[in-house]
């Protein structure tokens, strides 16, 4: 009842809202997400995509976009590092400060340097955001506890500037 009044509300002031899965919340998930939106209503309410928080529970991101869709309102670009030596003594749901980079099981980190594989793992994601129609803006979310804020967000930039496709599709099939 609380998200059918909320989105109501939202439709009646021309909003939307963009509800950021997170785990240890209500909405953690691809499926959870898309069990809100069914309820509350699409049209007003949708997800802000920070595939950080999904990445770090296992979901595979390339898979959460597709089934997010065109339910995808806002995107954020953050990574994770996974602590191999932490995550397999003490499982993935970690709690500790972020400031204690070393104790923990993952880690936020400054773009391209989570994924082994960096630039690729991005470009992977700003094409299946385009595949979904998702046409919006990347904003790049700091918070690596062992990079300074400018050299990281500068990185990031950098990073996306690489992969991130600008221009709209122009390509057609040949009449033949």
């Amino acid at each position: 009842m609380y998200w059918k009044e909320l989105a109501a509300f939202a439709r009646d002031q021309n909003v939307k809202l963009a509800v950021e899965a997170c785990g240890g919340q209500l909405v953690h998930n691809a499926s959870a997400m898309l069990r809100l939106i069914d309820s509350a209503g699409d049209d007003v309410v949708g997800a802000n995509l920070d595939p950080s928080h999904l990445m770090w529970m296992g979901a595979d991101i390339p898979t959460v976009i597709r089934a997010l869709g065109t339910s995808i309102f806002h995107v954020h670009a953050k990574d994770i590092r996974i602590n191999s030596w932490t995550a397999q003594r003490d499982g993935l749901l970690d709690t500790g400060p972020l400031t204690d980079p070393l104790g923990r099981a993952w880690n936020y980190v400054t773009l391209g340097l989570g994924h082994p594989d960096g630039a690729t793992f991005w470009a992977d994601f700003v094409y299946n955001l385009r595949a979904v129609g998702y046409d919006g803006t990347l904003n790049i979310e700091h918070e690596d506890a062992l990079v300074n804020s400018l050299e990281g967000v500068g990185r990031a930039a950098n990073l996306l500037k690489q992969v991130a496709l600008v221009e709209a599709p122009d390509w057609t099939p040949a009449k033949i």
